[in-house]
């Protein structure tokens, strides 16, 4: 795109998660177009917080390539902790972020920088309406719920088009509607909402029915696959989304860089097939030294979730943990050795897994592999011909991964000119950013003509996030002889002056941006506001208060209310276990209603909104223990 023209392409963004700047380096140089990153408190992911220096290093990286950090500040807050989030959010701006995610509206009565605001999907965006009042609000973006299909979004977008769309498109599942989840507070003490989350989901419960019969006992009936959207992504563009985000900011390096190169690819594609509608929201190619490959990162099998409607595939009831890729059967079992029938190469190292006879997965470590002859470093019990192998840790794969592993740079066309005086050297992308130097020097005629000589030490640039496309000449320039060293420094100079320039682009292209969409009448509320708006400081309640609300509720996280809705579900068991008669199921012998019991006795009754398509737990008040003798989460530290 020429310099002077608007490039009316739809940018399209991938975003990666980042548990610190590193893994949001790594991000980048594999193809994300932004990041997103926990600050040191207030994230969604209490376990990954990061330094104000750290961020804004980062955001100096990303910038040069176009790309934008965004901060998770989206926990809900309380009053005594206001005052050091508007400091938090101040300093941040400062540090070059682009936006910060926001779950608590108690952060729009503060005294906030002109910095872009994005709505958490803790906020539980799942209407038009939602995210048209957002919009009023001041939030550009607006992250969708996981739930939504392809028609819901659509729907969404041609009613709010002024609205940035964020859909989650792989990565850990939560059951419950992002946002309305109790689960982890009300058992364990540890809440969801301040990024602590315990991890009920993950779980062993039996099913009963009101008869106090064992329905399904002992298994994770709240468990849900990983999504995996990377077949949808024109798709989601076509409906309106132009952020596609990657879940896992606890997750390791290997996972941000695999993940992140796979989708890169699927957008370039994308791209290609599509140049005159849609673009990259940032600069740059990459390179890769591997083949990115989904099955081979941390996954609990793959569901397109519901983008389609509802579909039977979205839970994993025998196991929360791992797989990884199919690797074929056993073909044959010995004393301390089993052989593989399928197409896969072992190394040693490898995490082998399966499902046993009982359902639990077994894992083991391969300590030596010969083809497809199998040592582990203890036979597992249970392993027997025929067995389906999963593998959860690809050996050699990590290993090509803890090293560098890809490469991004931006085109330049360079051009040489003769400056009277001296020379000039223009160095511009392909969007028309460009820096100039000049420098003074003797000209002295060249023995043979420069030209190659030239172009050779111009195209140097190295650790530089620059790569040469073309060198031009004014007339005559390479018949002068120009010193290596001479053009060594007008080149640095000039890749300094342009990386300086595409960063400074980046904050001047953002400051200030706010949304204009038409506020919704307060009216669409309900009379009272439940626990259920997350309302946990005076700041909110006031936010709220000017919207002409009264009945405004507490957070669970301070005040527990009478009969608790702890999660609200699109993933239905009834749908499940095949008894959902709306969608072709057959009528259960079972008394309704349901309830799931927990390993410590505890239970909790389901209630199903056939119109809503949707499940809803609640406390069973029957047996409601006191909070004082709840056990920690299955993930506590």
């Amino acid at each position: 795109m020429q310099a002077g023209h608007k490039d009316n392409r739809i940018p399209l963004e991938l975003l990666a998660p980042a548990k610190d700047a590193e893994c949001g380096k790594a991000a980048i140089d594999h193809g994300a177009d932004a990041v997103y990153i926990g600050a040191e408190r207030f994230g969604a992911r209490a376990a990954a917080g990061n330094s104000i220096d750290d961020i804004a290093g980062l955001c100096e990286y990303a910038h040069t390539f176009g790309a934008r950090v965004y901060v998770t500040v989206n926990t809900i807050i309380y009053d005594d902790e206001t005052t050091e989030t508007e400091k938090l959010v101040n300093s941040l701006y400062d540090a070059g972020v682009d936006a910060i995610l926001v779950q608590d509206m108690g952060i729009l009565e503060m005294n906030l920088p002109p910095i872009e605001l994005h709505a958490s999907t803790q906020t539980d965006n799942r209407s038009a309406g939602k995210v048209a009042w957002l919009a009023g609000h001041g939030f550009k973006r607006v992250v969708l719920a996981r739930e939504l299909s392809l028609d819901e979004i659509r729907n969404i977008h041609d009613a709010v088009p002024g609205v940035e769309l964020e859909a989650f498109v792989h990565g850990a599942l939560c059951v419950s509607y992002s946002g309305l989840c109790y689960a982890s507070q009300y058992c364990f003490n540890r809440s969801a909402n301040r990024g602590e989350c315990a991890q009920f989901c993950r779980l062993k419960f039996d099913l009963e029915d009101a008869d106090g019969r064992t329905i399904v006992r002992g298994r994770h009936l709240l468990s849900l696959k990983d999504m995996c959207r990377a077949d949808y992504i024109g798709q989601l563009a076509e409906a309106g989304v132009t952020s596609f985000k990657i879940e896992g900011r606890l997750k390791d390096i290997t996972y941000v860089k695999n993940v992140t190169a796979a989708y890169s690819q699927r957008l370039d594609e994308l791209v290609a097939r599509n140049p005159e509608r849609y673009r990259r929201a940032s600069r740059g190619k990459c390179s890769y030294t591997f083949t990115p490959c989904l099955d081979k990162t941390f996954n609990r099998g793959f569901t397109d979730y519901f983008i389609n409607g509802r579909r039977g595939d979205i839970a994993s009831f025998l196991t929360p943990k791992a797989m990884g890729e199919h690797v074929g059967h056993v073909k044959e079992t010995h004393a301390n050795w089993f052989t593989v029938a399928g197409t896969a190469s072992f190394a040693n190292g490898d995490g082998l897994c399966f499902i046993g006879s009982d359902g639990e997965l077994t894992g083991f470590r391969v300590n030596r592999a010969e083809g497809n002859k199998i040592f582990p470093l203890k036979m597992p019990q249970g392993l027997k011909r025929g067995t389906e192998l999963y593998r959860n840790n690809d050996q050699a794969f990590e290993k090509e991964l803890s090293h560098k592993s890809a490469e991004r740079k931006i085109d330049v066309n360079m051009t040489l000119e003769d400056k009277g005086a001296g020379f000039s050297l223009t160095i511009s992308t392909v969007d028309g950013v460009c820096a100039t130097v000049d420098t003074e020097t003797e000209k002295q005629e060249a023995i043979k003509p420069q030209r190659d000589n030239i172009i050779k030490q111009l195209s140097k640039l190295g650790n530089t996030p620059f790569k040469c496309a073309g060198v031009a000449f004014s007339p005559d320039t390479f018949n002068f002889f120009i010193p290596s060293s001479t053009l060594a420094d007008m080149r640095r100079a000039a890749t300094d002056l342009l990386a300086e320039r595409l960063r400074s682009a980046m904050r001047m292209g953002t400051a200030g941006a706010q949304s204009q969409t038409e506020r919704l009448e307060a009216a669409t509320y309900p009379k009272e506001l439940s626990y259920q708006y997350n309302v946990s400081n005076k700041l909110a309640r006031r936010f709220y208060d000017k919207e002409g609300l009264a009945g405004i509720r507490p957070a669970v996280e301070r005040e527990k209310p009478d009969d608790l809705q702890i999660m609200q579900c699109r993933h239905c068991i009834r749908y499940s276990l095949g008894h959902c008669t709306k969608h072709g199921g057959k009528p259960a012998a079972w008394r309704e209603p349901l309830y799931l019991r927990m390993a410590d006795g505890r239970s909790f009754r389901l209630q199903f909104d056939c119109k809503k398509c949707e499940m809803k737990i609640f406390v069973d008040t029957r047996h409601d223990k006191d909070t004082n003798n709840r056990t920690k989460g299955p993930n506590s530290r």
